[in-house]
């Protein structure tokens, strides 16, 4: 199984993160943290190496939906047999890896969303990221006509072929479109519940032009073939 953890200037939480994955068991898997260093500045890639992490980097920053991009094609080429994402910033727990996984290797479902929602734990989201995140669910769960709780989750799992199937048609951002993608194509997906705390080091992607980005990019996913 391969955890995939796309990074751009989180040389202060990865070693952490890397090492709380290493601890983390998945019965009769073995994982292989791959990380997308996304053209940072800083030592993202020299900590990714030091947590034994396979590290597929570019060499100039593209966007977060280009991270996941390559590295669910890394993976795919890493044989992997389903694939874990989750982000590098540590809001979310590693621990909880194995219920990501979990609708995965039991056949169940072929790509999963770590809930916040289902956890409870959204009331610890800042009020501008709630109101924005409730906003873009809204949105997605009314354009893919079912219930979905978290659309901008930054943890999600990936059957081998779902992962191998996915298409992220923006550079920028990945969230809304790659749920559309598949669930257009007829994968199967759960929610489960999962940990989250907001981010106490570096900084975030998303600011006051994150709109502006998103809504053009889910245009184009429903446009596309």
């Amino acid at each position: 199984m391969v955890v995939l953890i796309p990074a751009h200037n989180e040389e202060a939480t990865l070693g952490e993160l890397l090492a709380r994955v290493g601890r983390v068991e998945v019965p009769g898997c073995r994982l292989l943290p791959l990380v997308v260093d996304d053209g940072s500045e800083d030592g993202t890639a020299r900590a990714a190496r030091e947590g034994g992490a396979l590290v597929v980097r570019h060499p100039a920053n593209r966007g977060l939906g280009a991270a996941v991009r390559t590295g669910l094609r890394a993976a795919v080429r890493a044989g992997a047999d389903a694939v874990a994402y989750l982000d590098a910033d540590l809001e979310y727990c590693p621990e909880d890896i194995p219920a990501l996984l979990g609708p995965v290797l039991a056949g169940r479902a072929d790509y999963v969303l770590g809930s916040r929602f289902r956890s409870g734990c959204y009331r610890l989201m800042r009020p501008h990221r709630l109101a924005g995140n409730l906003l873009f669910t809204g949105l997605t769960a009314l354009l893919a006509r079912r219930a979905i709780t978290d659309a901008q989750t930054g943890m999600r799992a990936f059957s081998r072929e779902a992962a191998a199937r996915a298409e992220i048609v923006h550079d920028y951002n990945y969230a809304q479109i790659l749920t559309l993608d598949l669930l257009r194509k007829g994968f199967r997906m759960e929610e489960v519940p999962v940990r989250y705390r907001p981010r106490r080091r570096g900084e975030s992607f998303i600011g006051w032009r994150y709109p502006l980005k998103v809504l053009p990019a889910i245009w184009r996913e429903l446009r596309s073939p």
